[in-house]
């Protein structure tokens, strides 16, 4: 039986390029992270800020011994958006994770992962994707777990890996427009990168005033930060073998010690749900989309 694998995503958010590094200088040294996924995979416009710094947080990575895979953009739009693509598709020494179906013309006959942002509901895609040369499956955070079964039942068959989100704000929709912008007065063309002020995304809050959503440039993430140490065990004997952590300002490498501590049972779930309670995480937790609930909701477990 394979080893459970820790990854942890690329990180979401326009953070400045000394943040980003800072973080993946602590990942590389001080986290117990099997995979890193790197790439600007929401807006294009950013990628400038930190592509010059892709090469060397990879060989840190490396070095310490993290498995490093570049991400692709999410929405494929301008021509230099599918120059990116092709540019990713290129990379020899790391593999790709794919989440627009653009780069899958560039990748015939060389293997690659599909990332959570392409969607795969059903057994049939996996397997049109899997003889198109996909290896790995990071499956769409609102699947419930029956879902995730049969998938992961069905990767067993195929000889592939799957992947779920189990700790992070959650995606829910990408738009060509980008309310960020717009809800500043500005306009996508000339946004003047306002997303830099909100480094967990910015509040959507309801008429009535509650908090509801949250806004990352043309993303849409849940508020509710999911929290699935409850049903690490489930998914381990459904036969997932990558458990994947959402990077947030939050201490992350924190977060990863307690995850890797509940995936070694190391540690109980009610010991590593007492250590994720005192680190200060800004929104309530969720865990509703795998029990077939409403995504915002907390299901208690029965012991």
């Amino acid at each position: 039986m394979m080893k459970t694998q820790l990854t942890i995503a690329p990180i979401l958010f326009h953070w400045s390029a000394e943040q980003k590094l800072d973080f993946y200088a602590r990942i590389a040294d001080e986290a117990p992270i099997d995979v890193v996924y790197l790439g600007e995979v929401i807006c294009s416009k950013r990628t400038p800020f930190f592509e010059k710094h892709y090469g060397e947080v990879a060989e840190r990575l490396t070095r310490a011994g993290k498995t490093v895979v570049f991400s692709t953009l999410a929405e494929v739009m301008l021509k230099r958006e599918r120059n990116m693509i092709a540019r990713f598709c290129d990379l020899e020494d790391y593999e790709l994770e794919v989440n627009d179906s653009s780069a899958l013309w560039h990748l015939e006959r060389k293997p690659y992962r599909i990332g959570s942002l392409m969607n795969v509901y059903n057994e049939d895609t996996m397997a049109y994707l899997v003889g198109k040369g996909a290896t790995h499956f990071s499956l769409p955070p609102e699947l419930p777990h029956n879902s995730i079964a049969i998938l992961a039942a069905r990767a067993k068959e195929l000889g592939v890996t799957i992947e779920v989100q189990v700790f992070g704000r959650v995606s829910l929709a990408l738009s060509a427009r980008c309310y960020h912008a717009r809800a500043h007065g500005r306009i996508k063309d000339n946004c003047q990168f306002v997303c830099e002020e909100d480094l967990d995304g910015m509040p959507l809050n309801t008429l009535e005033k509650e908090e509801f959503l949250t806004i990352n440039g043309i993303q849409t993430l849940s508020h509710t930060y999911l929290n699935l140490l409850g049903e690490l065990d489930d998914m381990k004997n459904m036969g997932v073998t990558h458990f994947r952590l959402a990077p947030h300002t939050q201490d992350m490498v924190a977060v990863a010690k307690i995850f890797r501590e509940a995936l070694d049972t190391t540690a109980s779930v009610k010991e590593s749900s007492e250590k994720l309670a005192t680190l200060g995480i800004p929104a309530p937790l969720s865990n509703g989309f795998w029990h077939g609930r409403p995504g915002h909701q907390w299901v208690d477990q029965i012991c």
